[in-house]
């Protein structure tokens, strides 16, 4: 059974938008009077502040509050020391055989692939359908287009309305990119560790993973790239063209046209 989340705010003059949010997402609403580690009704409250949208665990000895955050920390960092076009990532959907291309990242959780692929010259279009993971996302993309750093980056980092299986087959991708939510065991950093646990408690495994493939597939006019955990099965059991192995994780790719070939 998946853990319960309510919209929190504690500032009586972000009210009126709060509950805006709440009832956009059909999610309870609180006005927050007391400390985190007091709330007892909610496992998690989405949080209203006038630094962003964030997510909270709530009780005793919880962890600091989650944003998405494209100007600082671990973003930030790999932004500006990440390896570039070197990166898994980058070989992945193919930036070693063509310069900016069209991604469509269809589960884009905390868009911090797609910023990196953005980065390296990508125009990344975002689909997120977990209704305040896409909340989260579109504040943090709304707060980085103020940066000067960073503006111009996200500007190629448009977040469409709809998800990958309302996407008409008109609107083609050079590439698709899927990361699924599975039960991962990586070595991650603390604080992704924490993100993730925040994600897995609230949203749990992507259930239909699998028949994303198929629309992938017909989206995409080169390949189709999946992130998937060490030992991962297959998504939709089916064989990749080939795999690049990382430290604790794999990519999946599905060739379905060379990008060495001339553009049409």
């Amino acid at each position: 059974m998946l853990n319960s989340i309510a919209v929190a705010t504690t500032d009586k003059f972000l009210e009126s938008e709060s509950r805006l949010l709440a009832k956009s997402l059909n999610l309870d609403f609180l006005l927050l009077h007391e400390p985190l580690k007091f709330v007892s009704k909610y496992d998690y409250l989405l949080l209203k502040t006038l630094d962003g949208i964030a997510v909270a665990k709530t009780g005793k000895g919880a962890p600091k509050p989650v944003y998405v955050d494209f100007t600082s920390g671990t973003v930030d960092h790999r932004r500006r020391f990440g390896g570039g076009k070197g990166q898994d990532i980058a070989k992945a959907v193919g930036l070693n055989k063509r310069a900016n291309l069209s991604v469509l990242d269809a589960t884009a959780g905390l868009g911090r692939d797609a910023f990196v692929l953005a980065c390296l010259g990508c125009s990344v279009s975002l689909c997120e359908r977990v209704g305040f993971v896409r909340a989260m996302l579109e504040d943090g993309l709304y707060r980085a287009s103020f940066h000067h750093e960073v503006a111009e980056i996200v500007a190629k980092m448009p977040l469409l309305d709809a998800d990958i299986t309302a996407i008409d087959t008109s609107e083609m991708f050079d590439v698709v990119y899927l990361d699924p939510m599975y039960p991962h065991t990586d070595k991650s950093s603390a604080a992704a560790k924490k993100e993730m646990a925040f994600f897995r408690d609230l949203v749990g495994k992507d259930l239909d993973a699998d028949s994303l493939l198929p629309y992938a597939m017909r989206l995409a006019q080169y390949r189709v790239v999946v992130k998937r955990p060490k030992g991962a099965p297959f998504l939709n059991s089916a064989e990749p063209t080939y795999q690049l192995e990382g430290k604790s994780g794999r990519f999946d790719i599905y060739v379905l046209k060379s990008l060495d070939s001339p553009s049409t």
